[in-house]
């Protein structure tokens, strides 16, 4: 279960970037306007595919590669590296945050998006937002106990926002991010992964 409570307190060809448009929260939003207008138009300007990399280095350390993604059919080139590792009472190094922590970041960036172009699309200038998540989990599921989940059972959310607007307003753009958050969907919805194993030098 998934449960959150609301407090008030690369350029690609088909999109628009920056057109020196009205910039709120940070967003040009003459061009977050034109992206939206050119994907609502065409489905191909919709598509777009991330992948990430990721080798073992030692112990719990882990090394991520970004090298770009793909929208609307043409690849975009990034370089980015994402570390992981978990801490010494877990018998890793604690030289980066763990792939839990990750998770939850990326979920708390990803509604991060939702809340500050929600309130740009309507006008409203945000003076804070913060986004606290967290999950607890049983070790022993990952040691295989029978019956013990391997993953925490419930994510909880504290999200503060304050700007130009009143409770109601905010109380809508929230509503908006549960919708259409992908991270929010992916962990709340089902979702088919598909794993492949390949043995290098296997028989």
């Amino acid at each position: 279960m998934n449960t959150s409570t609301l407090t008030t307190a690369g350029t690609a060809t088909k999109t628009a970037r920056n057109l020196n448009g009205p910039v709120i929260n940070g967003l040009d939003l003459a061009a977050l306007s034109v992206n939206r207008a050119q994907i609502a138009a065409d489905s191909n300007n919709a598509q777009v595919r991330f992948a990430v990399a990721t080798d073992w280095v030692s112990g719990t350390q882990s090394r991520s590669r970004v090298t770009g993604y793909d929208l609307a059919g043409q690849r975009i080139h990034r370089d980015f590296t994402i570390l992981s590792d978990e801490p010494g009472e877990l018998l890793g190094g604690n030289t980066a945050p763990n792939p839990q922590e990750l998770l939850l970041a990326a979920l708390n960036a990803c509604m991060g998006v939702g809340y500050v172009a929600g309130a740009a699309l309507r006008g409203i200038n945000l003076r804070h937002l913060r986004i606290e998540s967290e999950a607890a989990l049983d070790l022993r599921g990952f040691f295989g106990e029978p019956g013990i989940p391997a993953g925490a059972p419930e994510i909880n959310l504290r999200i503060e926002i304050a700007g130009d607007a009143d409770t109601a307003a905010f109380r809508e753009i929230h509503a908006q991010v549960m919708k259409t958050s992908p991270n929010w969907f992916h962990l709340t919805q089902p979702v088919r992964i598909a794993a492949v194993l390949h043995v290098k030098g296997g028989g």
